[in-house]
């Protein structure tokens, strides 16, 4: 009879211990479907590189780091959006110094997986990873050089360039021009792919993510966060306010407004990215918040009536932890 109940007791133990298994990996199934829904995994290629040379990406890589693109040769694109020693695409500061230690006023956000955003710079105002490069060149304040005329002169009269530009260019008579230069330099930042384990989730291994990190993933559904943080990258399109109802402390910088000069875009930002966003701190337009359980944080109080609570909080920040490229240094 004892050797009854114990086998009884045994087989009821194995049959709630295999549903208990049954609805875990439901509940996992199911969160991962939602996942790859509202997300999805990171492409292996950025639109517009289906037209990329080896050749092309060479010199555009070569350019990137060239610090004679600046009016003193002080500053390169690598200055501001470290890519070098597998660092994470920015420069750790809350805004960057250009020629002359001229600081600019927004912050300098990665270049990893820019070019799968649908727009580029916080106010949009440029369409592609090509627009973008020749912004900083031009700019006063970064790299300073006065007019494409200058660029082109300058690097023209560099031996090893004139070279290359003929082999990336081979149908043009005079290939180094601003238009090349810049097209080359996109080329580079199109290779700038990320892999993390959230991707590893998304492709189905179960045991890349750890049960607080999954909570996380849960949580930044029921919280809304992805309502602006959607696709691949998790955020990179549409501009919104910080929040609906509150107020951002910078009232200054008019955000998207100062590209099209409508009053409905004012205090409107590009949604940041979150691919690698545990590495690229500060955050924010204005990189003034320093870690990224505070930017969390914060987000919850801007975006909602209660924030969030401590554990919330730290199951979130845990999520986005697993967005960081497994190559990409940790810390700075």
């Amino acid at each position: 009879m004892k050797k009854q109940i114990v086998f009884t007791a045994l087989v009821a133990l194995l049959a709630f211990t295999s549903s208990t298994i049954s609805a875990q990996e439901s509940d996992l199934g199911a969160l991962r479907e939602k996942a790859l829904k509202r997300i999805g995994v990171l492409p292996t290629q950025m639109p517009g590189a289906e037209n990329d040379t080896k050749s092309k990406q060479q010199l555009g890589e070569k350019l990137y780091f060239d610090v004679r693109l600046s009016k003193d040769d002080t500053i390169s694109c690598n200055s501001c959006h470290l890519v070098d020693n597998n660092r994470a695409g920015d420069d750790g500061l809350p805004v960057s110094p250009g020629v002359g230690g001229v600081k600019g006023v927004r912050n300098s956000p990665t270049v990893l997986n820019a070019g799968f955003q649908s727009v580029q710079f916080w106010d949009g105002r440029a369409p592609d990873l090509k627009e973008q490069a020749k912004g900083p060149i031009l700019n006063p304040v970064e790299m300073a050089m006065p007019d494409e005329k200058s660029v082109e002169d300058k690097i023209s009269a560099i031996a090893e360039y004139q070279d290359m530009f003929k082999e990336v260019y081979p149908e043009e008579k005079n290939p180094i021009t601003f238009d090349n230069i810049v097209d080359s330099i996109a080329a580079y930042e199109r290779t700038l792919i990320t892999k993390d384990r959230f991707d590893d989730f998304l492709k189905g291994d179960d045991n890349a993510l750890t049960e607080q990190e999954l909570s996380g993933l849960s949580l930044f559904f029921t919280k809304g966060c992805d309502l602006c943080h959607s696709g691949p990258v998790l955020g990179g399109k549409g501009f919104y306010k910080w929040s609906p109802t509150k107020q951002y402390p910078d009232k200054v910088d008019l955000g998207r407004y100062d590209a099209t000069k409508k009053d409905s875009d004012k205090y409107k930002f590009r949604v940041p990215m979150l691919r690698n966003v545990a590495i690229t701190a500060p955050y924010f337009h204005d990189g003034k918040i320093s870690k990224l359980e505070d930017a969390v944080d914060w987000m919850g109080y801007m975006r909602s009536k209660t924030g969030l609570t401590d554990k919330e909080k730290e199951d979130i920040s845990a999520f986005l932890k697993t967005l960081t490229g497994k190559e990409r240094n940790k810390s700075r």
